[in-house]
């Protein structure tokens, strides 16, 4: 079966249905999932991609992806983001709306952004919408021409066309949300007065943990949940790396904020501890911090105190993280991930308990939830997009610099041995992906989100 093709079947041993893996045959239609038969000698008058034993599930959603096109194409782009990504059994990104020049942010710079994205995605594509100061008047025909929802900064960005926005900003884009079903991302850190030492060793990690203590993520979301609460307008805390404010997001809950919070792997995977000097590839924002801190991440992720799970694929070009020096606080912020999420996340959530099924409504389900596609996407159900990952959650490997697939191949998982192999990726019934081969040309679709009709 040559890449490209549309796959009419695909056959499996072990097909994730549900919470069960059982065998199964995949009818396909029109790029949906037409039938599913539990008969696996079942006659099928097509030609069949067999698979044997190798899973087969959802593809998975990453709804936290920084492509950087337009405007920093050295950093990122479509075409390497997405083909990453279908390296990586991701069937769907969602871009956020920074670190591109312009930001998504208007009406005008969102039409850039899909011109630049037509043609070049591997797999399927939407965008996030951006909120900064003064920009409230866009919201509305942002979402009427397709956006997800909205992301916001409580503190500076890194970035200076995608300034933060103060509590007045946010209850002016709250009101404009208000009742649209629509959502608003934060990134929940806030500037609190600084207690740690301001003059220590910048190649030392602990310099750089100690600018950025847990208070910033937990002052921030207690902003969140008071908003949240105050205006019932869907709320998401994005990249939480302290387990600290759990407490409150589940107190704000029970109370009746309709809000959820994601992770990421590189806070599930990597500690503080563990990080040598100079070695700024590890720097993000918020931080990696210890490992206490990061067993009560997977308690949460388990108690579904967490919904969901996601790269924050954020790359940049090596001179910008510094490594020459090694200066953790000048180095830019931010982990290349897109395409190894998957193997990441089973290597350490197989150990902990974790199921198949548990995989596919961390990083799969909920994203597309979160980013209004679970109607399409995130699920092996008749009617649903035929987005599949084929893999062998058994099988070992290493990463090394030859099999990455980003722009730029600076990653701090250089060289660790992780667990589950992509084989294949299929994209609405299309082989995107095999065994280290890409289809010639981009078959992502770009995907605009209708707003919500029914309320007011």
């Amino acid at each position: 079966m040559e890449l490209g093709s549309m796959v009419s079947a695909v056959r499996s041993q072990r097909v994730l249905l549900g919470d069960e893996i059982r065998p199964a045959v995949i009818l396909i239609k029109d790029g949906k999932i037409h039938q599913i038969h539990s008969d696996i000698s079942v006659d099928v008058p097509c030609e069949v991609l067999d698979v044997a034993d190798s899973v087969v599930m959802p593809g998975i959603v990453d709804s936290h992806v920084h492509v950087n096109e337009p405007g920093r194409t050295s950093w990122e782009g479509f075409w390497t983001a997405t083909r990453a990504a279908a390296a990586g059994g991701v069937t769907t990104i969602v871009d956020m709306p920074l670190n591109s020049i312009p930001p998504t942010t208007t009406l005008g710079n969102f039409h850039d952004k899909m011109q630049e994205a037509t043609g070049k995605c591997f797999v399927d594509t939407a965008f996030w919408g951006g909120v900064i100061p003064g920009n409230q008047l866009e919201l509305r025909p942002l979402m009427e021409a397709g956006v997800a929802g909205f992301k916001c900064f409580l503190i500076h960005s890194g970035v200076e066309e995608f300034p933060h926005v103060t509590d007045c900003d946010l209850h002016a884009a709250m009101q404009q949300l208000q009742g649209t079903g629509s959502v608003l991302l934060f990134h929940a850190e806030r500037d609190v007065q600084q207690t740690a030492e301001e003059d220590g060793d910048p190649s030392q990690y602990s310099t750089f943990l100690q600018s950025r203590p847990d208070v910033m993520e937990t002052e921030a979301i207690r902003t969140v949940t008071e908003l949240c609460l105050e205006f019932q307008v869907r709320c998401h805390i994005v990249h939480l790396s302290s387990a600290e404010p759990l407490k409150l997001i589940q107190a704000a809950r029970q109370a009746g904020a309709p809000l959820t919070v994601e992770t990421t792997h590189h806070y599930l995977t990597l500690c503080a501890e563990n990080i040598p000097a100079g070695a700024t590839q590890f720097k993000c924002c918020p931080p990696i911090r210890g490992s206490a801190n990061q067993e009560q991440l997977w308690s949460a992720l388990k108690a579904g105190h967490i919904d969901m799970v996601v790269s924050d694929h954020s790359p940049c070009t090596p001179d910008l993280k510094k490594l020459e020096r090694g200066d953790f606080t000048e180095a830019w912020g931010g982990i290349s991930s897109l395409q190894f999420g998957l193997p990441l996340f089973w290597s350490s959530a197989s150990k902990r308990g974790f199921q198949l099924s548990d995989v596919v409504r961390l990083l799969s389900q909920n994203t597309a939830q979160l980013s209004r596609l679970d109607n399409q996407k995130g699920c092996l159900a008749p009617g649903y997009d035929a987005d599949l990952v084929i893999w062998d959650p058994e099988r070992t490997f290493e990463i090394k610099e030859g099999g990455i697939h980003h722009k730029n191949k600076l990653t701090p998982y250089l060289g660790l041995s992780l667990q589950g192999v992509v084989c294949a990726t299929l994209v609405r019934g299309q082989l995107v992906y095999r065994e280290g081969c890409f289809c010639p040309e981009p078959l992502g679709k770009l995907l605009l989100i209708p707003p919500e009709r029914s309320q007011k």
